[in-house]
């Protein structure tokens, strides 16, 4: 989402597009744009000196994600509209990824015996008497499937005869992965037998080849004459992969590990703009993603699509601590997409809601009822639990943040939660909340173009220590300078996120993290939007021709395409080190801009360079003391203007080793466009 407005830390394009927000969103922190905008340097070599005493510590949590809905991305499930959840039945959309086999007849009805409240819709399986040959279904899953040799796939579903025959029937089902013309390479049996109650069918098979297209389909056939005239009612299908950290439920293999390759820190969730809901009654609420997958109903979510919530809190929580990742944990609180707040009569309900949200997380189980719910599934000990962000984006609705809703949550769960950290996302007149009680932890969004986030580097350093921390919960080049909107993102605009980042490296004392969003761009489908108007409604979202904007990874069912912008991310976090070293600094909107930061265990010293001009400028680096040896290594990410990493081209710009000479004096030619990481031990 577009940002609030003080210092500079958006354009005012949303402005004009969101009228509740534009007049905060006009303001500007006025020193820090003219700064950007005053104190361009443009010289050919910068000498950098600094000392191994002066600095700060480095916040563990500096660079982390954020995240929205997971299905047909993070979250592993194979198969689209496995549980006909939120669809209305005996519509042709309510059949989204399903197909008949053979003359049989398929309808999603309304279940008079339901599997569960949860899922009150079927699939309904009708095969008329003398019907000839192979019938069945078939699931397309999220524009494809996978097929991997080696891969064992676990599969189940539920089914049940609404009206048996008087004499049981039994048939066997062949459960297969097959290419969309018809061609097998996985497949097993599964016995069936006519029952008027539900019954779950379970299988696994492996796959004996790997397929380079992802042109593949889940099928369930059986022989017409076993099943002549009978209607079978099936739910709840679900086929999985091999997952990350072998978990049941659990998420993609090959995106968790692109993801870990970056050594997150954190993970901010369930999201930004899917937390909130079109309505409170849309909301993400975290009660009904927890349990028994058969009693999750899902929601449609705030994207148009319908969230399983197969990926609900719990599996969030268990891939963080798999992946070695603190949570930054979001509560709802009060305000909808359409605009509309809760009153402050009516706000007690949602406060108790996330006090039980979070004692699922943390709570004692021996003791506490929602506690004991994530004891059941499996995690008897709490998780690891620091931040709560109050909402998201509340700058929306500034007014009802800071007249009750803010105090509401805040009073009532520091109360309850005294040790936990509350993070604020409202933004009003000035360069800090004006809230009550005072925020010690406020969260920032910016989307914008390279020359603001060349011009903001400084943004930063130019804020009073006054006890406030900052967490820039959102950011990212959306667009070119000129305002030519991006499919993916581009190298300009990666290097220029990094000439960024090198303040939050130079200011992270009081920037205790950042995360660039959004992170997964399924690209068969994506609706995510550089002038995002659809979130201040998403009615809005059909009205406008709205042009894609980029995300950090962009994926298909079997592909994974790292961006520039992930590789900045990635090169950032690896070489984070633990201690910021003052040095020498630049001025906003130079070239070139550097941090350098320590990882005191290892005596390593990493020497962060960004150029972002598109010829070469040199930087020279006086070490306080003799490097251990002179043959130094480090690595680059440079590319001509205007490269991305794309479908055809996926390994565009990616980075590179490289070596210099290391000595008390270090010279180094940064390429134009280009991030290093100069590594130097003592």
């Amino acid at each position: 989402m577009k940002s609030i407005k003080s210092f500079r830390l958006d354009n005012v394009h949303l402005a004009s597009l969101c009228p509740r927000s534009s007049k905060m969103l006009r303001k500007t922190f006025a020193f820090a744009l003219a700064l950007a905008t005053a104190a361009a340097v443009y010289a050919s070599t910068f000498d950098v000196t600094f000392t191994t005493t002066t600095g700060h510590a480095v916040p563990s949590t500096l660079y982390g994600l954020m995240f929205e809905s997971g299905d047909g991305g993070l979250y592993a499930e194979l198969l689209q509209n496995r549980a006909f959840q939120q669809v209305t039945p005996l519509t042709e959309a309510a059949l989204t990824a399903w197909a008949v086999i053979g003359s049989a007849d398929i309808a999603v009805v309304a279940a008079a015996s339901p599997l569960s409240t949860a899922l009150p819709n079927a699939l309904q399986f009708a095969v008329p008497a003398g019907t000839p040959g192979t019938v069945g279904v078939q699931n397309s899953g999220y524009f494809g499937i996978p097929v991997t040799a080696g891969w064992t796939y676990t599969g189940s579903f539920w089914y049940r005869t609404p009206t048996p025959p008087t004499t049981e029937v039994k048939a066997t089902f062949t459960a297969a992965l097959e290419s969309s013309t018809g061609t097998v390479f996985a497949s097993t049996t599964v016995p069936f037998t006519t029952s008027s109650t539900w019954q779950q069918a379970t299988f696994t098979f492996t796959a004996e080849s790997t397929q380079t297209s992802a042109n593949n389909v889940f099928a369930l056939s059986v022989p017409a004459a076993s099943v002549n005239d009978l209607t079978i009612q099936f739910a709840l299908f679900s086929l999985f992969p091999p997952t990350f950290n072998n978990r049941a439920n659990g998420m993609r293999l090959d995106i968790s590990e692109t993801l870990l390759a970056m050594k997150p820190a954190f993970f901010r969730f369930p999201g930004g703009n899917n937390l909130e809901g079109e309505t409170p009654a849309d909301r993400w609420i975290w009660s009904n993603t927890v349990g028994a997958i058969i009693d999750r109903p899902g929601r449609v979510g705030d994207w148009g699509y319908v969230n399983t919530d197969g990926l609900g809190l719990f599996e969030y929580l268990q891939w963080i601590e798999d992946m070695d990742m603190q949570s930054i944990m979001a509560v709802w609180a009060g305000y909808s997409l359409n605009g509309a707040s809760v009153a402050e009569d009516d706000l007690s309900q949602y406060v108790t809601d996330a006090i039980d949200q979070i004692n699922f997380v943390i709570g004692d189980a021996s003791t506490n009822a929602q506690a004991a719910i994530r004891s059941a599934m499996g995690h008897p000990e709490p998780f690891t639990l620091n931040y709560i962000e109050i909402g998201n984006e509340d700058f929306f609705s500034p007014t009802t943040y800071a007249d009750y809703r803010w105090a509401a949550f805040v009073d009532a769960l520091s109360a309850e939660f005294p040790q936990l950290h509350y993070i604020a996302t409202s933004a009003t007149s000035g360069d800090v909340p004006t809230l009550s009680p005072a925020p010690t932890y406020w969260d920032l969004h910016s989307y914008s173009d390279p020359a603001f986030f060349i011009g903001g580097s400084f943004n930063f350093d130019i804020l009073p220590r006054n006890g406030l921390q900052f967490f820039q919960g959102e950011y990212a080049c959306m667009s070119t300078n000129s305002g030519v909107d991006l499919s993916f993102p581009f190298i300009d605009g990666a290097i220029a996120e990094a000439a960024y980042m090198t303040g939050f490296d130079r200011n992270s004392d009081i920037v205790f993290a950042a995360s660039y969003a959004p992170v997964l761009q399924n690209l068969n489908d994506f609706q995510w939007v550089s002038r995002p108007t659809y979130r201040c409604s998403k009615s809005l979202f059909t009205t406008f021709p709205f042009p894609t904007s980029p995300d950090l990874i962009s994926f298909t069912a079997n592909t994974i395409i790292p961006s520039t912008s992930y590789y900045v991310q990635k090169l950032f976090s690896l070489f984070k080190g633990d201690f910021y070293l003052t040095s020498t600094t630049n001025t906003a909107s130079s070239p070139v801009q550097w941090s350098i930061t320590r990882d005191t265990a290892a005596n390593q010293y990493f020497l962060k360079v960004v150029n972002t001009a598109t010829t070469a400028n040199t930087v020279v680096f006086t070490l306080p003391f003799t490097p251990a040896s002179s043959a130094g290594t480090g690595t680059i990410l440079t590319a001509p203007s205007g490269t991305m990493n794309t479908p055809t081209n996926p390994n565009a710009a990616v980075p590179s080793t490289i070596s210099f000479t290391a000595g008390q004096t270090i010279t180094y030619d940064a390429p134009g466009l280009s991030l290093s990481v100069l590594v130097v031990t003592a």
